[in-house]
């Protein structure tokens, strides 16, 4: 990605993009992915259960450590076809030059909690 000045969005905008906490339950490797990926299985709350999504993490995580670890997902987007899977929920990230780092809390939360 190169360094691009970001486009100024309203409040109203971001309040748009539902961005919940949740749980990682399990992990799967994903071989039939284009780059080293893992199906993660995220607790996302009683009021949205639990999903499936893709991540591109594999450089960075051992399946063992992403086991009860909480991130942050974009619940609002279409489920996405990758390969054989579906992807219904968007699992957050930064690109480090080295993997994917996934964005995390640095306090338990209930699952299913939303960013405001």
């Amino acid at each position: 990605m190169t360094n691009q000045t970001p486009c100024t969005i309203s409040y109203d905008d971001f309040q748009k993009v539902d961005l919940r906490v949740g749980t990682i339950v399990q992990v799967e490797d994903f071989p039939q992915a284009r780059k080293p990926a893992y199906k993660l299985t995220i607790d996302l709350g009683k009021e949205l259960g639990i999903k499936k999504s893709s991540a591109q993490i594999k450089s960075i995580y051992s399946k063992e450590e992403l086991i009860g670890k909480q991130v942050v997902c974009v619940v609002n987007f279409p489920p996405k076809q990758i390969g054989p899977f579906v992807s219904e929920v968007l699992t957050t990230g930064f690109d480090s030059g080295q993997g994917v780092v996934l964005v995390t809390v640095d306090k338990p939360v209930q699952n299913g909690k939303q960013l405001y």
